[in-house]
């Protein structure tokens, strides 16, 4: 069995009347990718609050790397790394200041910033102030941020929002990078094919609860309907057709199109995530 970095039971926390996370339980496995998947106002940035002690836990517990959060919280954020959507960073310095500057804070040794720099695609940016950045290239600054210390286990929200595609897929080399040298970590986004293809598993959040909790293929193995869209040549235009797969139809349906006319395009297409989500909760995830 795998040990376990992360340990929720119970977790409740309310806003006055508003039960912003309700009766959760979870547990993240070590080296493992968890998405952490909702609409706004599903829970996720109160419960990521509490994970990384910026909340305290109302009701339930919290247990990282074997440790209670509420005993435990300094010698737990000396481990972890954070970055959220939203900059926090100082503006007046630059990229490097500010790198150094967290290592310094974390009693770092030896720390090239200037190799970090340039794993987050910013070299040749490092010596201008961070307040003459665009969104994305601060964004790419705060994932740099969130790694200074080596941390077990990494919380990242939206990490490539607003990123050129190239620059995105960079930073989710990235995450695989760091996941394989042992780092767990926990990604909330709103990007279903970046959950698709980066996480283990995920959790599906809505209204404070957890309605589903696996890997991607299972999901889609049980809630998902593969299906074969396909063109068909009609005078001067295409027409699409769509049939279910894997069904016992499937093959007359398939003869019947064929029969039709000429078939100019065929593929398979699976349910994304957001389909799933909205099959089980009747909202969008994007909402």
């Amino acid at each position: 069995m795998r040990e376990k970095t992360i340990i929720v039971e119970g977790l409740e926390y309310h806003y006055g009347k508003i039960k912003a996370v309700d009766n959760i339980t979870f547990e993240v496995a070590r080296q493992e990718i968890l998405g952490f998947l909702g609409p706004n106002g599903a829970g996720k940035s109160t419960t990521v609050r509490i994970l990384t002690g910026q909340l305290r836990p109302q009701t339930g517990k919290v247990t990282i790397f074997g440790m209670d959060i509420k005993q435990n919280l300094k010698r737990i954020q000396t481990r972890i790394g954070v970055s959220f959507e939203q900059p926090n960073l100082y503006e007046q310095m630059t990229a490097l200041e500010n790198l150094n500057l967290f290592a310094s804070l974390f009693n770092v040794k030896d720390f090239d910033a200037k190799l970090l720099l340039k794993r987050v695609g910013l070299e040749g940016r490092e010596k201008e102030k961070v307040a003459s950045y665009s969104k994305g290239m601060k964004q790419r600054l705060m994932v740099a941020r969130s790694l200074v210390n080596n941390p077990e286990l990494l919380f990242l929200d939206e990490p490539t929002s607003g990123l050129d595609p190239a620059s995105a897929d960079s930073i989710r080399n990235l995450i695989l990078e760091v996941r394989e040298k042992g780092t767990t970590v926990f990604l909330t986004t709103h990007d279903m094919w970046e959950a698709d293809k980066l996480c283990d598993r995920v959790a599906f959040l809505n209204q404070g609860k957890i309605i589903a909790l696996d890997t991607p293929y299972n999901l889609k193995l049980k809630y998902g309907q593969r299906s074969l869209v396909i063109e068909l040549a009609r005078g001067n235009y295409l027409e699409k057709q769509t049939i279910p797969l894997d069904t016992p139809d499937t093959a007359d349906l398939l003869r019947n199109i064929f029969n039709r006319g000429k078939v100019v395009t065929i593929h398979s297409q699976e349910a994304t995530l957001e389909d799933i989500f909205l099959q089980i909760t009747g909202r969008k995830l994007t909402e």
